[in-house]
């Protein structure tokens, strides 16, 4: 039996860089996939258990729409796997304007309070569930002039951590990873000539461990943020 055969994921970013790995992660191991983005469309992914839900989470309202939504058409929600996000940076903290904030603060953690607050209850009324999210090294070992958004990372870390705590009574695990520079296509067009590739962490490995941490095999992992980090040790 696959290690997710017959659970229902919702993957948000479900289209990105990272998210496109971890989605077919999943449909591979068996799930039914309701991948989350803007744009996003059900010829994305040639897979019969995918299903395309475009939706912004810029608001409470609308990520309790898209959770209502996915419960009423399956009957539940299983997992919710949260790989929105974003950088901006460059500038010091003193110089850092009010826009960039903002925007760090919506992608990385204002989504996730609103996705997790909408997805919550549906996993406490069924009695179990896995809230997974992506955030980064940098929440936990910041750099110099990406002050707004190690920050945001940290926020969403804590975030999850509370999660944990508050929920471990209905058997939902709450856990985050923290990835280093990844080997994505915009990673590389972003990057200093003289970056090796090599030394960034491979999104099918970041898949893995989400899907591990999804299937019953990671059951009593929770409350942790688990580094990624490939050969940036």
């Amino acid at each position: 039996m696959s290690a997710l055969e017959g659970k229902i994921a919702i993957i948000t970013g479900a289209k990105g860089g990272l998210g496109s790995f971890i989605t077919e992660a999943f449909l591979a191991a068996g799930a039914k996939v309701v991948g989350v983005s803007r744009s996003i469309q059900a010829s994305d992914f040639s897979h019969p258990e995918f299903v395309a839900m475009p939706a912004e989470l810029s608001s409470g309202e609308a990520a309790r729409n898209l959770a209502d939504d996915v419960a009423a058409q399956f009957g539940r929600i299983d997992v919710l796997v949260h790989a929105v996000g974003g950088f901006a940076g460059g500038k010091s903290v003193a110089d850092t304007d009010d826009t960039t904030l903002d925007k760090m603060l919506d992608l990385n953690y204002r989504s996730a309070f609103f996705v997790a607050r909408a997805v919550l209850p549906h996993m406490r009324q069924q009695g179990g569930g896995r809230f997974l999210a992506v955030a980064s090294r940098q929440a936990v070992d910041p750099g110099a002039m990406v002050g707004a958004y190690s920050a945001s990372k940290a926020a969403l870390v804590a975030l999850v951590r509370t999660i944990a705590l508050e929920n471990a009574d209905r058997c939902i695990s709450a856990n985050t990873v923290l990835p280093g520079t990844m080997d994505t296509p915009a990673n590389r067009a972003a990057a200093d000539p003289k970056a090796d590739p090599l030394q960034w962490v491979q999104p099918t490995q970041v898949a893995a461990l989400l899907l591990h941490l999804a299937s019953d095999a990671g059951a009593q992992v929770t409350g942790a943020a688990i580094p990624i980090y490939g050969r940036q040790v």
